[in-house]
């Protein structure tokens, strides 16, 4: 995989797919394009079980949406390049893999959308996250406003949103918008340890876990168990099952194999 605007270094079972457009890795309708055309090509790739998402460089994760791109688009261009970026993000969010943010620097904007669509989210002490769009007469448009609020709160999105104020990467912490802050140099080591963790899960069961949480998110109460319920009953049908419970039962390391 070639691309002009990521860098993508496979190993372990766990994709790094690093955004390179320095110094800040803004995101345009090209990055948009090759995130799509990358995340289709490491979802089929069933060698692959864990993908790493971050940014070149000590500055950004990914600075926000390319200003020099949007600032002459007219309504349609700009809904055209909108299109482009929900349809990645919404990629990304719904992959049957675990995604995990690297975030080693600012995530403004479109950068925070990003980040959003991943599972997990590991920062550095140094990133910093804000919403800038209340500032530019606009508002976000790559999922912001609604993935945010089930992170944080309606209360506290609304204050980022409306705001449009920087938070630091402790207050980010405090409010579950990441999951973990480690310092600067140790950033990229600690996302790919937690990836080769998950990586040596057994694959269906995350898959189906995945699924169910995220899908859950967004039914009742009663479907989402009823969702739950039915993949239960996947998983228990698997080899993977079996060898788990044997191997607790043995007192050894399972060997799961994907099936």
């Amino acid at each position: 995989m070639n691309y002009e605007f990521l860098q993508i270094e496979i190993k372990n079972k766990v994709a790094l797919v690093t955004i390179n457009r320095p110094p800040v890795n803004p995101l345009n309708s090209q990055v948009f394009q090759e995130l799509a055309n990358s995340m289709t090509l490491l979802e089929a790739n069933k060698d692959i079980h864990v993908i790493i998402l971050t940014g070149s460089g000590e500055k950004a994760f990914v600075a926000g949406a390319d200003l020099h791109e949007m600032i002459d688009l007219n309504v349609a261009g700009m809904l055209e390049m909108n299109k482009a970026s929900r349809s990645a993000f919404s990629l990304i969010e719904q992959l049957s893999k675990p995604v995990i943010a690297a975030i080693n620097g600012v995530a403004l904007g479109g950068g925070l959308e990003l980040a959003l669509c991943c599972d997990l989210r590991i920062c550095s002490e140094k990133a910093r996250f804000a919403f800038p769009e209340i500032g530019l007469g606009i508002i976000p448009g790559g999922g912001g406003t609604q993935r945010i609020q089930k992170i944080v709160g309606q209360g506290v999105a609304k204050e980022l949103l409306y705001f449009g104020e920087m938070i630091g990467a402790e207050r980010a912490l405090a409010l579950h918008l990441v999951n973990k802050v480690v310092p600067a140099e140790e950033l990229l080591q600690a996302a790919k340890d937690w990836a080769e963790k998950l990586a040596a899960k057994p694959t269906i069961a995350m898959r189906t876990l995945k699924s169910v949480v995220n899908t859950g998110a967004n039914v009742d109460l009663e479907s989402g168990l009823s969702m739950e319920a039915a993949g239960f009953a996947v998983t228990f049908q698997t080899d993977d099952r079996k060898e788990g419970m044997n191997a607790f039962v043995e007192k050894r390391k399972p060997v799961y194999k994907g099936t």
